[in-house]
């Protein structure tokens, strides 16, 4: 989603400046709802940070750096503070990067999705490299190429990982409190449920397949890893309604906000196992995304429980429990994300 400057009426992201008593991811998601009208999770994290000079009101043209965060969007607002002063639009990723100015911006973008321009990529340097790659391991492609198809392993890797970015979406959504939350839990019960039945399509096929594209015991760890992040985020909703929880502490949708960007690198990675000679530094560049983020949910979970303690103390000890418990299960989605992530670098290590 694309908005219209005040001024110039180009295309930007929504931004601003940091805000006093804010992090600078809050500070964005207060802009993104007051210049966009979004709501949504936005994850803690930055994605990466671009330049550009902006003109001032006194005239002066100075250079800003621009911290971009990812932003899940659930709900788009009728009225907004800036609605007459902005146009906002929703722009194929691809049409996005044509139509800001800003070249780093640009390349931000880009680097949000690749496998969207993998075929508008004709970088010189790039068709050498895959020829270069293809030709040292020519034997192995035409093994490869051999390989059966009708097992439909990749197929299901990437439908799982659609229920994980569905699951992910209604937890974010679920956090925000406020009405629907029981809508929230359901959504997220049947995701699960979904999961579950390509889950035993995937073993069943893995006993069936007399040639299967990995070894047989990597693709049901690989599996059973994604299985059991969508099994915490139920587990994690169900945990809000039997404690019956309505109001949640900002780390607690931080964490949510990494598993929303967590199930959207997982979406990218897993299509392009189905070639991973050429798509192996890409994986690798995913996966070690999801890598960090790990590590940055635990600083999260840190800070969130020191606050829960500080809150609650030994005047509402249950209080303090249930935020654990909660804080806990979201950790644990987190840290399944972690276990998919090497699970699809030993397959990356064993095979490219």
């Amino acid at each position: 989603m694309l908005v219209t400057s005040r001024r110039t009426r180009r295309w930007v992201l929504p931004k601003g400046n940091r805000m006093k008593g804010l992090r600078p991811h809050a500070a964005a998601e207060q802009e993104a709802y007051e210049e966009a009208g979004v709501q949504g999770a936005v994850c803690p994290i930055a994605l990466g940070s671009y330049r550009y000079r902006k003109l001032l009101d006194t005239g002066a043209s100075l250079l800003v750096d621009v911290d971009v965060y990812p932003f899940a969007v659930t709900g788009e607002l009728d009225d907004w503070p800036e609605q007459e002063e902005r146009e906002r639009r929703w722009f194929p990723l691809v049409e996005a990067t044509q139509a800001v100015d800003e070249p780093d911006l640009r390349d931000l973008m880009r680097s949000f999705r690749k496998s969207e321009f993998a075929n508008l990529d004709k970088s010189g340097a790039l068709l050498a490299r895959v020829r270069a790659v293809k030709e040292e391991l020519r034997m192995f492609h035409w093994f490869q190429a051999l390989l059966p198809r009708q097992g439909r392993f990749f197929e299901l890797f990437e439908a799982h990982a659609q229920t994980l970015v569905a699951g992910g979406g209604a937890l974010a959504r679920l956090l925000q409190g406020g009405p629907g939350m029981n809508q929230h839990i359901r959504e997220i019960n049947e995701r699960e449920e979904e999961a579950d039945s390509i889950t035993r399509e995937v073993k069943q096929s893995v006993r069936r397949t007399f040639l299967t594209p990995f070894d047989r015991a990597s693709i049901t760890s690989l599996i059973s890893a994604m299985d059991d992040a969508i099994d915490e985020m139920q587990q994690t909703a169900r945990a809000t309604g039997l404690y019956e929880i309505s109001a949640f502490e900002p780390e607690m949708r931080d964490m949510a906000a990494i598993i929303v960007d967590s199930a959207r690198l997982l979406a990218e990675a897993l299509p392009l196992l189905r070639h991973i000679h050429a798509n192996a530094a890409r994986l690798h560049e995913l996966t070690g995304r999801l890598v960090r983020l790990e590590g940055q949910a635990d600083d999260i979970h840190a800070a969130g429980l020191k606050r829960a303690f500080k809150t609650h103390g030994e005047a509402n000890p249950m209080g303090f429990i249930v935020a654990r418990e909660l804080y806990g299960r979201l950790e644990k989605v987190v840290d399944c994300f972690e276990d998919v992530a090497n699970e699809i670098d030993g397959l990356v290590i064993d095979h490219a």
